[in-house]
């Protein structure tokens, strides 16, 4: 990693980003010494301008920002650090410190699913159905893919000629969609991987 500028006051802003989903996660600041703690331990330390002292992300909380990256831009002065969270990251219990913005509250899933997702991929955790599925293997996932697709044609059908819900439709939709992330995760993929696509594809 190239030199960090820090400033006149001995700080370089860090931007923290969620290295699973891509999300930003929170901005704060480290000086020399937190971020060579940051290095040291793997977990994200902070330099708290208003208390004027170091602090672990998640000291208290126990939402901890576990390291995986960590680049600095063209200048030096801004450092993207990439952490897989423990929880949420924002002092008032959202995910990320940003509000979602209105492309997000229209996406075809919550920014809070996929994690879980992931989470059970790792810990496969007794009871969950989500690992279950992904004990299963592909084959598990893929039946319940053609099983959900099809309830999704049906719901709509129903919808068509007036014996069916609209909200039906979208809650088989919705079933259609989290079996397809759960094939994401038992694959190794992840939804970033299908929009770097459909991007390519709108262009």
């Amino acid at each position: 990693m190239t030199a960090v500028r820090f400033d006149d006051q001995g700080l370089v802003p860090g931007i923290v980003q969620d290295s699973r989903t891509g999300r930003v996660l929170m901005v704060a600041y480290l000086n020399e010494e937190s971020l060579e703690l940051t290095r040291e331990t793997g977990e994200v330390h902070f330099w708290s301008r208003s208390r004027h002292e170091i602090w672990r992300k998640g000291a208290t909380s126990g939402n901890t920002l576990t390291v995986t990256g960590m680049s600095l831009d063209c200048d030096g002065d801004a450092l993207l650090i990439q952490a897989v969270p423990a929880g949420p990251a924002c002092h008032t219990g959202a995910e990320s410190c940003f509000n979602h913005s209105e492309t997000e509250r229209h996406a075809l899933m919550p920014p809070e699913l996929w994690p879980v997702i992931v989470e059970r991929m790792a810990a496969r955790p007794e009871g969950s159905y989500t690992a279950s599925l992904l004990e299963g293997g592909v084959d598990a996932v893929g039946r319940k893919i053609t099983e959900e697709a099809t309830e999704v044609l049906l719901a709509a059908k129903d919808h068509a000629t007036g014996t069916g819900s609209a909200n039906r439709v979208s809650e088989e939709a919705a079933d259609l969609v989290y079996h397809l992330l759960v094939l994401l995760a038992e694959r190794g993929l992840s939804p970033n991987d299908v929009a770097t696509v459909l991007r390519s594809r709108f262009r």
